[in-house]
């Protein structure tokens, strides 16, 4: 019974119950972070997705000039780390 249990849990039913409430708390924050409210949660994405089409296009260029900050940073750094860990010739 207990091996039942287990296998339709995917693992000890507290170990299962301990991943959840991680889980759960981490999607209610970046949710709240989002201004999603848990009571009413349908006003709350419906105003979420207005607030993005309001948004248009400063959005996607906010998001580009984001990208490109961090490329400069993230690109050579890896470029470098990548050419540090090539193989040696024979």
């Amino acid at each position: 019974m207990a091996d039942n249990i287990n296998r339709f849990l995917g693992g000890s039913p507290l170990a299962v119950i301990g991943k959840l409430i991680l889980l759960s708390i981490l999607i209610g924050v970046v949710l709240s972070a989002l201004g999603l409210d848990p009571m009413n949660i349908f006003a709350s994405v419906q105003r979420l997705f207005r607030g993005v089409w309001n948004m248009g296009f400063d959005a996607v260029r906010w998001l580009w000039q984001n990208f490109l900050l961090g490329a400069v940073i993230v690109i050579p750094i890896w470029l470098i780390l990548r050419l540090m860990r090539a193989p040696k010739g024979r």
